[in-house]
């Protein structure tokens, strides 16, 4: 089994206890939230990675930021991580709330993965996908009234905004979105699972629009993202 698959296996085993501490969270100092699941997907991840991966360092949205520049080699060997994307969504009952992992050895990316724990729906590289086609545009949740107005209108595509960067990167990857982009600029943590398993499926990857090649992305700093799919 991979790495991916090892973590995702802990993790199905704890969904039950880990969907229980949906209404246990908390504001952070950004006014976004964190829940008592959050950092019981980390606990399990970091615990898991001291068995198979000791000399890794963990890069996690949960984790004090601090650290990540006393820890930051481009050329280092670490495990990125999102406990939980799309917070809001799960402690709000949504399913569409994902984890994601991305693992990279000096300097060059290894393995990533992409969970969906309650829509049981996974991409781990390596895996084939058949690609859908589709004329819908995702957007981030991130995107203000304003943003909303100003946006294009053609009746050849539609828009959505699920508000889960796990979510909206797979879709994109497997066709179910024709494009999504997020103009306003995300973690690392949020992303980089996403980027490099569309890379690997074919997909046109841009950051701060620029092409993406796999790279590892400095934490604590927030980049532009957008995913084409090429049919």
């Amino acid at each position: 089994m991979t790495t991916c698959e090892i973590i995702l296996e802990d993790i199905k085993k704890n969904l039950e206890v880990i969907l229980s501490k949906r209404s246990d969270f908390r504001k952070k100092e950004d006014g976004s939230y964190v829940s008592k699941g959050d950092l019981l997907i980390q606990s399990i991840v970091i615990n898991k990675l001291k068995e198979i991966l000791p000399n890794y360092y963990l890069i996690s949205e949960e984790k004090e930021k601090e650290f990540f520049k006393k820890k930051w080699d481009k050329l280092g060997s670490f495990v990125i991580l999102d406990p939980i994307d799309g917070t809001e969504n799960f402690v709000s009952g949504l399913k569409e709330w994902g984890v994601g992992i991305s693992i990279y050895q000096s300097g060059q990316h290894i393995e990533s993965c992409i969970f969906l724990p309650e829509l049981n729906e996974y991409l781990i590289t390596g895996m084939k996908i058949k690609k859908l086609k589709s004329r819908i545009i995702g957007l981030s949740s991130s995107l203000t009234k304003k943003d909303l107005s100003n946006l294009p209108y053609d009746e050849s595509f539609e828009y959505r905004i699920i508000g889960c960067s796990m979510y909206n990167t797979l879709k994109a990857i497997k066709g179910s979105f024709k494009v999504f982009e997020n103009v306003k600029g995300v973690n690392c943590w949020d992303i980089l699972p996403g980027l490099n398993l569309a890379l690997e499926h074919s997909c046109d990857v841009f950051v701060d629009e620029k092409p993406y090649r796999g790279q590892i992305l400095f934490p604590v700093k927030k980049y532009k993202i957008k995913i084409s799919n090429v049919i």
